[in-house]
């Protein structure tokens, strides 16, 4: 609600001048314009209800006019992704005109909301550059069914949390993967005590749940992930049936904090 609030008073602010200032963007008769944005798009705002927009995928816009002649009113369309605003003045006509508009950086402005912190292209670049890392540490390990799991590294970044995960596969039996699961567990359990047991959904993940036959290595990353030193972090990587292999992995609260800051 809050990152809302800021986008319309953004909004609001811009609009006594926007059509004399923003760059323009022609929207040809029975055609379609689609903005192909560097980042996730968070909120889309269209001034003019002569106007329809959707979003066929996570970073592309898509408009389009109501009327099939394409005679509108000139609109002024805002895009918000995770780091930043844009705004366009959309006029009827052009044939000739694009039909793709890139949003570049020229046309936007930053936005500095408190809790949005790293956009996930930022992450994924972060995660690729610590996959290429070679490994220098091994900190909590274990071993199950001939899968030997192990945490490589933990690194640091203002609110962030990377996890460097491998799995190697000493089996002939190829590793499906079905999910990793996240939870947060009591760090001792007796039988008189009530077992309390949180998940964790990661905030970026570097590769998707494949298949491995000998290796697998995953950046797993977290915003503020802290819990207390009577309990610990339970990693869990489940194999799809019917072989349904399960390896759990603990990580301390010792681990997290002597978590080393990012590399440069």
């Amino acid at each position: 609600m809050k990152k809302l609030l800021f986008y319309l008073a953004i909004i609001w602010s811009t609009a006594a001048y926007a059509q004399d200032t923003l760059p323009t963007v022609h929207l040809p008769e029975n055609l379609t314009v689609h903005f192909i944005s560097p980042e996730a798009i968070q909120y889309v705002d269209i001034s003019s209800k002569e106007l329809v927009g959707d979003l066929p995928l996570k970073n592309v816009l898509r408009i389009r006019s109501k009327d099939t002649t394409g005679k509108f009113k000139d609109a002024v369309i805002t895009i918000a992704g995770e780091k930043f605003i844009a705004q366009y003045h959309i006029v009827p006509g052009g044939n000739t005109s694009p039909t793709e508009i890139n949003i570049m950086p020229a046309d936007t402005r930053p936005l500095d909301i408190s809790g949005i912190g790293f956009s996930q292209n930022q992450l994924k670049a972060m995660s690729l550059n610590l996959i290429a890392e070679s490994l220098q540490k091994r900190l909590e390990k274990v071993t199950a069914f001939g899968i030997k799991g192990q945490l490589n590294h933990v690194y640091t970044l203002g609110d962030y949390i990377f996890l460097d995960i491998s799995y190697r596969n000493k089996t002939r039996l190829k590793y499906d993967i079905e999910d990793f699961r996240f939870k947060v567990d009591d760090k001792k359990v007796t039988k008189a005590s009530n077992i309390q047991s949180v998940e964790l959904k990661p905030d970026f993940v570097l590769l998707g749940p494949p298949a491995f036959e000998k290796y697998y290595r995953n950046i797993f990353v977290f915003k503020k992930l802290t819990f207390p030193g009577n309990k610990v972090l339970h990693i869990e990587l489940s194999e799809k049936q019917l072989s349904g292999r399960i390896i759990t992995l603990s990580i301390s609260y010792k681990d997290i904090l002597n978590a080393d800051t990012l590399p440069n």
